[in-house]
């Protein structure tokens, strides 16, 4: 095996899986519904429109219900609804902030997100884009709906600030190579540390492949386990992806117990790449 120089990144939070780093301006949330909300859509008990657009900040998504108000897919926007449903009986008399539901809704939002983009699990975890889901308020909920709501939106978890999405998402990642404003990337020294940006801006790393460390009855084997099979993974295959340069750097993500048990069995592995 050639020599290598190893950059590691550590444990990181998932919310989808990839985050744009930008600067931004926070909109104000009102009840924790969501920024600019709809009356109509506040303690709702009907579903949420399938293929509805939002302009979507980052506090939004981080509350556990929305309420904002839509807008016309052909204006400016952030997020867009692309699956909506109501939940299976099992999970009707479940807690509102049931892990079991946290579990179900990352299982099924995620499998409809990748075929949504049309891309597998491995090219989701290294877009620039990523999925946030919505249950009914605690209200409507004591009233007895049931629904959820899965959203694209056009960033990852330490994002400040939103990008605008396409009048459509649906499709956006297919390709051999999707394009690279979409695609995630680093610049900076240090993995880790470094903030995330597009791929069609200067960086100085490059998500370029994943590793699976287990299948869905797979038990967590522990956080030293899941680190040292990612570098392992990751120090072969940025070499292969990079054509078995003698000298080289390379950086992986992986992530912990929370994440597995919410169903994320992959960790992230980065190639030293300037543009």
């Amino acid at each position: 095996m050639p020599p290598v120089r190893s950059r590691r990144s550590g444990r990181a939070t998932l919310t989808a899986l990839a985050a744009l780093v930008l600067v931004a301006t926070a909109a104000c949330t009102t009840d924790g519904q969501g920024s600019d909300p709809d009356p109509d859509q506040v303690d709702a008990v009907e579903p949420p429109e399938l293929g509805a657009c939002r302009d979507l900040v980052p506090d939004d998504v981080a509350q556990p219900t929305n309420a904002t108000t839509t807008v016309d897919c052909g204006e400016s926007h952030t997020a867009e609804t692309y699956k909506v449903g109501n939940l299976p009986p099992e999970l009707e008399e479940v807690e509102y902030d049931s892990r079991s539901l946290g579990a179900w809704a990352y299982r099924t939002c995620s499998t409809a997100f990748e075929e949504f983009l049309g891309a597998d699990e491995s090219v989701v975890m290294r877009a620039g884009v990523s999925w946030a889901w919505f249950r009914p308020s605690e209200a409507a909920w004591e009233d007895g709906a049931r629904w959820y709501r899965c959203d694209i939106v056009g960033g990852g978890a330490t994002s400040e600030e939103y990008v605008e999405l396409p009048e459509t998402a649906q499709g956006l990642l297919v390709g051999a190579q999707p394009e690279d404003r979409w695609m995630i990337c680093a610049d900076g020294a240090d993995v880790n540390d470094s903030p995330r940006v597009p791929c069609s801006e200067p960086h100085t790393w490059r998500a370029v492949t994943t590793v699976r460390l287990g299948d869905d009855t797979t038990e967590y084997p522990g956080d030293q386990v899941v680190e040292v099979r990612s570098r392992d993974f990751c120090s072969e295959s940025v070499s292969a992806w990079l054509g078995y340069p003698l000298d080289y750097d390379f950086g992986y993500t992986w992530f912990g117990e929370g994440q597995w048990s919410a169903g994320n069995r992959r960790s992230i592995c980065w190639a030293k790449t300037e543009l």
